[in-house]
């Protein structure tokens, strides 16, 4: 994909039945660019991931990733998803594991050893190679989520699809998974999009935001799209957007934010 965008959408459009969530959305993310994904809930920051991994059509206009339009399976799309509490009986690289191919075990003995060698780096590339032969449902939280964050980087993708993968961590796990995901990036060239209910444990690491509202959008760097006059006029109401301390507070009207809160608002289950 040399010279092409990692992800690209064409005046693109999604809705369901006479919901719109956003239209004519132009969008390119090149190679190695760390793009955050904003909105209110049920604004369609889920529904453009899904999109991406070919599991909802567009309504209208085009998109491709990595160089090809979204289906599933394609092994250059990593995907971290939200957190959710595992219950099955994984251990560590198990876990990691099923981010490759599943149908090529049993193929050959050096197919294997090729499988083992990739989960083995994966797992030493987030400093989780201790927990490797654990449990997953007993680990933490923190713990998990690095398995996570190895499973989307075992195949070795050319674009990262996050899905609120900081939501429930505390404030030193959500910094150890943002430094995971940015290195990666930095590292190998890797697009990343990340979706996020709030903007402040990724700012330092942002290029752009893509900010989503009621059909609307903005697409810019955080201090063209995170200002009072741009969220003002995509929420059509009074907006004030506060900086302390290097952090991004967002404070308006009950109905558009969360009042005298940092930037926190929840996507709809997909």
């Amino acid at each position: 994909m040399s010279g092409l965008p990692a992800v690209s959408l064409r005046d693109a459009t999604l809705g369901y039945g006479d919901r719109i969530l956003w239209s004519g959305l132009d969008l390119d993310i090149e190679r190695g660019e760390f793009v955050v994904v904003l909105g209110p809930n049920g604004s369609g920051k889920t529904s453009l991931l899904r999109v991406l991994l070919g599991l909802q059509p567009l309504t209208s206009g085009t998109v491709r990733i990595a160089g090809e339009p979204p289906g599933r399976g394609n092994r250059r799309i990593g995907y971290i998803p939200q957190q959710r509490a595992i219950d099955a009986p994984l251990r560590g690289r198990d876990l990691v594991g099923l981010g490759l191919d599943g149908h090529r075990w049993g193929t050959g003995v050096s197919r294997i050893r090729e499988r083992r060698q990739k989960v083995d780096q994966a797992l030493a590339d987030v400093g989780a190679a201790a927990f490797a032969k654990a449990p997953v449902a007993q680990l933490s939280g923190g713990e998990q989520q690095r398995l996570r964050v190895a499973q989307a980087l075992v195949s070795d993708p050319e674009v990262l699809l996050c899905d609120e993968p900081l939501l429930s961590l505390d404030l030193a796990n959500q910094r150890v998974v943002s430094s995971l995901i940015d290195r990666r990036r930095r590292s190998a060239d890797t697009a990343v999009l990340f979706v996020t209910h709030e903007i402040n444990p990724v700012l330092p690491l942002v290029d752009r935001v893509l900010y989503l509202v009621d059909g609307r959008f903005r697409v810019g760097s955080p201090g063209e799209v995170m200002n009072s006059e741009t969220l003002s006029e995509l929420y059509r109401a009074k907006i004030d957007v506060v900086r302390v301390r290097g952090q991004i507070h967002v404070v308006g009207a009950q109905s558009a934010v969360c009042e005298d809160q940092p930037h926190h608002l929840h996507e709809e289950p997909a």
